[in-house]
């Protein structure tokens, strides 16, 4: 853990200066032939030497260019819930990061009950499965094999692939990539130097750039593909609370005013702070871990700690946090899950670019 909140803080700095030049040398040396790997990849997809395979159905990826909390889990959920309210079948095909099942295909959700824990399907593909009720949700390192499950075995007549932009085995009709409106390409460099996946140059493969994060300023068009991309707005808006231990849902009007001790395990744990006081919550302690942090009961302990000794009366972490807490039944009665819900604006000229896509 202490080696990656390093490499989290070296992709943070604005002016690197003389502190940790060792290590930020052997990050970029190492960041060198992964870049030349990933550009050589992407070249023989471009050139057909590499092939996609197609699935009959329409294809939508969410991905992004970099490591990192851009909202993908929430822009998944909210094009499934849009697709159902269109008639149509949606499935989820994710990777299953960090989940302990090694199957070729493995079922999380088969829409109508959920069949996996968040240790065995990863705390993402979890959190999905919860969110949205009649669509199964798959994982498997093949999307073009998970694919193929959705439709035969549950009648799914189109495919969302979560975090998918670099996984090019599948032919894709729609490509949404998130990026982050106040640093979009991080520091600039690719990993592990940087948080960055490949060049942003690999944008012109996608068919539209969803904007998310705080800041209102637009992308450096000089990194930009030369033709001009339909761009959006992304905005993660706080949607209720919900009472861990009995998904009972509850007003965000209750975080006003309340002394709160919180905690996040996520990729920008920063933003669910600022959510939190702009809801009127009084920050009485606040515990950062890193993205799909797997908490151990030494970790509640503390928690507990830091709530008594700082006077707090509630303890607020995120909805994906939460199903990584489904382990210690004793302690969801005191904690509040803070859902997040996705808004993209312009809405309607976003919903019509969908749905023209996935038009056959």
């Amino acid at each position: 853990m202490a080696a990656e909140e390093t490499i989290q803080r070296l992709w943070k700095e604005e002016q690197p200066g003389g502190r940790d030049r060792i290590l930020r040398s052997i990050l970029h040396l190492l960041s060198l032939p992964y870049g030349i790997a990933m550009a050589a990849r992407n070249r023989l997809y471009d050139g057909g030497i590499l092939r996609q395979e197609r699935l009959p159905c329409r294809v939508i990826s969410v991905g992004n260019l970099t490591v990192g909390g851009t909202g993908k889990t929430p822009m998944v959920i909210f094009l499934a819930n849009l697709l159902k309210t269109r008639g149509r079948r949606p499935a989820v095909l994710s990777r299953g990061y960090g989940g302990s099942a090694q199957g070729p295909v493995n079922v999380v959700s088969d829409g109508n009950r959920i069949c996996m824990n968040w240790r065995e399907a990863g705390d993402e593909p979890a959190l999905i499965a919860r969110a949205i009720e009649g669509v199964p949700v798959l994982t498997g390192p093949a999307r073009a094999l998970t694919g193929r499950t959705a439709l035969e075995r549950f009648g799914a007549d189109c495919l969302i692939l979560d975090d998918g932009f670099q996984h090019r085995a599948l032919h894709r009709d729609l490509d949404i990539v998130l990026i982050d409106a106040a640093r979009p390409f991080g520091n600039g460099y690719i990993l592990p130097r940087g948080p960055l996946r490949e060049s942003p140059q690999e944008l012109r493969r996608a068919h539209l750039i969803v904007r998310t994060g705080s800041a209102e300023g637009s992308v450096d068009a000089s990194l930009l593909p030369d033709l001009p991309l339909p761009s959006f707005r992304g905005t993660h808006q706080p949607v209720a609370l919900v009472e861990a231990d009995t998904g009972r849902v509850r007003p965000l009007a209750d975080l006003q005013g309340r002394k709160v001790c919180a905690f996040a395990g996520i990729g920008r744990p920063e933003s669910f702070r600022k959510s939190l006081t702009e809801l009127g919550a009084d920050i009485k302690a606040f515990r950062a871990y890193p993205d799909h942090h797997p908490y151990a009961s030494a970790d509640l302990d503390l928690l507990r700690q830091l709530a008594g000794e700082t006077g707090a009366d509630r303890i607020v972490t995120t909805e994906k946090d939460g199903v990584r807490l489904a382990d210690f039944p004793d302690f969801l009665p005191h904690v509040l899950l803070l859902r997040i819900g996705m808004e993209i604006a312009p809405a309607e000229p976003f919903r019509e670019l969908i749905f023209s896509r996935l038009a056959y």
